[in-house]
């Protein structure tokens, strides 16, 4: 219980300052699909670099290999294209609420790839989250100007987080049949790296861009912390409690990147926006709270 406890906060954190330093990296004229790269392939190789060393890099199969390719496309590729694009569109705290919905996709999910019941209070979680997202940009929706870019921010924020959940599904799938965490996370993040560098051959972005001090620091900040310390720690509560329970971490964070946010970014709240987030959060609350069984009273 006390390791759970531990993670849990470790991610809360973690995360929850990541959002800050996703904006803090668009002080260089950084492409999205450059950016996912430098952070996971520097993860990877510090990740891979000390499992090497402390003798904890197992061997995998080439199947095990090639599912860790698809995991890391999901969770270290293409979800956080996602994200990083969708931040020109929106305020990182905003981002990190619709992202808290990943709660609700892994219980889909769960339920899609591993049989699981979904509970009656995913229902109602689910109505409170989509209502809130609704009010938290009611005022952009009803803006001429602002919706087309809202919808872009909106959308994309979702398809990152339905790519996180897949790879939440992915790692289940690996500590089902015993892999090594640590490895097959490590792995991903190497081939997530490597399938943007391959993209990137395509479009021709640069790859060695000018960059501010400030953006180095986030990039090694989200390397560091946000991939190699706050992922090994997220799947190895996943592994621990199962991926619906393990999204409760998402529930709490969010307020510390709503925090930043209204400290550094000057966000403004308005009374929609409060609603809104109110909302998302109670919707994910709704979720984790269990029924209390009635007393069965036996007759004498």
């Amino acid at each position: 219980m006390g390791l759970n406890i531990t993670l849990y906060a470790l991610i809360v954190i973690i995360w929850g300052t990541t959002w800050r330093a996703i904006t803090l990296q668009q002080y260089s004229d950084i492409a999205p699909l450059v950016a996912v790269f430098w952070r996971f392939i520097i993860a990877a190789v510090l990740l891979l670099a000390v499992l090497r060393f402390m003798n904890r890099l197992t061997r995998l199969s080439w199947v095990d290999h090639a599912w860790c390719g698809l995991q890391g496309s999901c969770v270290f590729g293409f979800n956080f294209i996602c994200f990083y694009t969708a931040i020109d569109y929106m305020n990182s705290g905003l981002e990190s609420i619709i992202f808290s919905m990943a709660v609700l996709f892994n219980t889909l999910n769960s339920r899609l790839f591993f049989k699981q019941a979904i509970p009656p209070r995913f229902y109602a979680a689910m109505a409170f989250g989509l209502a809130g997202v609704v009010a938290l940009f009611w005022h952009d929706v009803q803006s001429t100007v602002f919706q087309i870019d809202t919808v872009k921010g909106v959308t994309l924020c979702f398809l990152g987080t339905y790519g996180f959940s897949l790879g939440n599904m992915l790692s289940l799938k690996h500590q089902k049949k015993g892999l090594d965490i640590f490895t097959t996370t490590a792995y991903a993040m190497l081939y997530g790296a490597l399938l943007m560098f391959v993209i990137n051959l395509f479009v021709a972005k640069p790859l060695f861009p000018v960059m501010h001090s400030v953006s180095v620091w986030a990039i090694l900040y989200l390397a560091v912390l946000g991939s190699v310390v706050g992922f090994c720690a997220y799947f190895f509560l996943i592994g621990r409690i199962g991926a619906a329970n393990a999204a409760y971490s998402t529930l709490l964070f969010p307020l510390v990147a709503l925090a930043i946010s209204t400290v550094f970014e000057g966000y403004m709240w308005s009374s929609n926006a409060v609603l809104g987030i109110v909302l998302i959060l109670l919707g994910n609350a709704i979720f984790f709270i269990k029924r209390i069984p009635r007393a069965v009273i036996k007759p004498s």
